[in-house]
């Protein structure tokens, strides 16, 4: 791959058709976590496909049988131990968020296997999202113990009502591929073995459509996603706010112990 794609490490990319790209989420051995390279890849990756001429849609998905795992427990680490890391990697939550509703190219996701963390705000915030039957969706941000920012108050409340929002995102539940489809958390859910074709023949029709109707279409139903900016903002600061708290210490702990956390019982708000 040549051009504005020469640099990036964990994204891989290829052109299954004329005018379409397909990125690949790629850590290996770690079920395509976002580990510090991928995470700052994947703010970038949309303003270099909104600037390239030979892009009219985009597929994104993972390597393997994973979609995303999630952050990368190291990099979490290192965030409540560092205020240049918690405050870098604030800055890229935000704008991985804004790049992607902004990017003018119509975007196609395609969930399998776990969808969480970094990965999921492009899955979820992608124009069609597809998930195959073992899609297992899951913001695991309460589950670490912090606030649920990335992405989740500013889509999933529009996508699927407050109160399925609600459920799965305080009480950190899976939802699968079937079910994500059955109350609108995505567009489409489809057999596992379909799942890259059905992605592909959506970013084909896309890519041969008006590109002016398309992305114009695209950038007037987004404004729904921008009038929601300031409940998003506020959710990633107190998410970030709680990398400097206990109960992200205890939520760390116990998932590198692979244990249920016990987390302090009351605070002052």
């Amino acid at each position: 791959m040549s051009g504005p794609y020469d640099s990036y490490r964990r994204l891989k990319f290829d052109w299954p058709e004329d005018r379409v790209l397909r990125i690949t989420m790629e850590n290996p051995g770690r079920l395509n976590s976002a580990d510090e390279i991928m995470h700052g890849e994947l703010v970038r990756i949309w303003r270099d496909i909104d600037s390239d001429p030979n892009v009219s849609a985009v597929i994104i998905r993972g390597a393997g049988e994973a979609f995303s795992s999630g952050g990368d427990l190291d990099l979490v680490k290192e965030m409540t131990e560092d205020f240049h890391t918690l405050t870098r990697v604030w800055k890229e939550a935000r704008d991985l968020v804004y790049n992607l509703v902004n990017c003018s190219k119509p975007i196609v996701s395609a969930m399998q296997g776990p969808a969480v963390g970094a990965g999921l705000v492009a899955g979820l915030l992608a124009d069609v999202s597809i998930a195959s039957r073992s899609a297992r969706i899951i913001d695991g941000h309460t589950r670490l113990g912090v606030a649920a920012g990335d992405h989740a108050a500013i889509v999933w409340p529009l996508l699927c009502g407050l109160a399925k929002s609600k459920y799965y995102l305080l009480l950190c539940e899976p939802v699968t591929g079937e079910e994500a489809e059955r109350i609108g958390l995505v567009s489409l859910c489809v057999d596992d073995a379909q799942l890259h074709d059905k992605a592909l023949e959506v970013a084909k029709k896309l890519a041969a459509g008006s590109p002016t109707a398309i992305r114009w279409t695209k950038y007037a139903l987004n404004n729904w996603l921008r009038m929601a900016g300031p409940t998003f903002d506020t959710s990633l600061a107190l998410e970030f706010m709680g990398f400097k708290g206990p109960d992200v210490q205890e939520g760390l702990a116990s998932l590198r112990e692979k244990r249920r956390p016990n987390f302090t019982k009351d605070c002052p708000l």
